[in-house]
């Protein structure tokens, strides 16, 4: 099978216990897990037996050593992640509002995150890599882009492929060189997947199925936009197809998308159709959600096709 690899943050999670509770005061937190968009996406990819590597960094703490526990237990090459002395690993604290979203405090660029850099184990796993992934939340700095835009060139150089999740927070389109980053990444992308309204960042057409075509005229493959809990739609030269998400009861939504995306490419890259890669997709992403951590919901394909076999799907999209 092709092999996919990703570059980017590796951090830890620890959340608040209740719903509505702030950090203006104390209060109960539970964690650490272990986090980071690029490592739930190689986590998930590896637990459902796509081959999967991640470049990153973390330091030589107790959250490091989580963390890479975490992905070798689960299946990813983790002979690219370079541990740190005298640098702390990334971190997220998370509150969760009444209204269901989120507010973090994060450590990531002045933490071993930022120190990643495509070293010999890095330039030997991109050497067997076929696919690439980019997440948005990656571009956090000049250093970070630079690795970034380094791995996406050597494999596009093999002949390769690359995804691109945008999942972009509007502060960071402010910080040096990301809007730039941002189009480049956009110019290399094979697959598209934004969630909802991240379409309308790159494009300008003001509605869904313009903005998709827009995307594929600029020579992208096919763009899967993400709807959460309402499914997910795939748009390629062919046509459109719709996948209804599946009803489950959330705990949190943490690193869902991420799961989803980890699917999709997979089942992408396996050369299967995109109904099927859909469904899983959304399966993941709805057991992600499932359980309390970014990575405590990410299931392998067993476990998956098993909750397939029984779950009731939402609305149609």
């Amino acid at each position: 099978m092709k092999k996919l690899v990703c570059a980017g943050e590796i951090l830890v999670e620890i959340m608040a216990e209740r719903i509505g509770q702030s950090f203006l005061a104390p209060g109960p937190l539970v964690g650490p897990f272990p986090s980071g968009a690029p490592a739930i996406f190689i986590d998930q990819a590896a637990r459902l037996g796509q081959p999967a590597g991640l470049i990153a960094a973390v330091g030589d703490d107790d959250f490091g050593h989580l963390n890479i526990e975490r992905l070798r237990a689960d299946g990813a090459d983790i002979s690219a992640i370079k541990v740190h002395r005298g640098a702390a690993t990334g971190t997220a604290f998370v509150t969760y509002e009444t209204d269901g979203s989120r507010h973090f405090v994060y450590n990531i660029k002045h933490s071993a995150a930022g120190l990643i850099e495509i070293g010999a184990e890095a330039r030997t796993l991109l050497a067997g890599a076929d696919h690439f992934h980019v997440m948005g939340t990656s571009l956090f700095s000049p250093e970070v882009i630079e690795v970034v835009r380094t791995g996406i060139e050597a494999v596009k150089a093999r002949g390769g492929t690359v995804s691109f999740d945008p999942n972009i927070r509007k502060e960071m389109l402010d910080l040096p060189g990301v809007r730039d980053a941002l189009h480049f990444v956009l110019s290399m992308t094979d697959i598209f997947l934004p969630s909802g309204p991240e379409l309308f960042i790159f494009a300008r057409a003001t509605d869904e199925e313009s903005a998709a075509r827009e995307m594929l005229d600029r020579g992208i493959s096919a763009v899967v936009i993400k709807k959460g809990a309402q499914g997910a739609v795939h748009y390629e030269k062919t046509g459109r197809t719709a996948s209804p998400g599946f009803i489950v009861d959330e705990i949190d939504p943490t690193g869902a998308g991420d799961c989803f995306a980890a699917a999709f490419v997979s089942f992408w890259l396996r050369g299967d159709a995109p109904e099927k890669a859909l469904r899983i997709a959304n399966g993941c992403g709805a057991l992600a959600v499932t359980k309390k951590g970014p990575m405590e919901g990410i299931a392998s394909l067993a476990t998956v096709e098993a909750f397939l076999a029984t779950a009731r799907t939402g609305a149609p999209v």
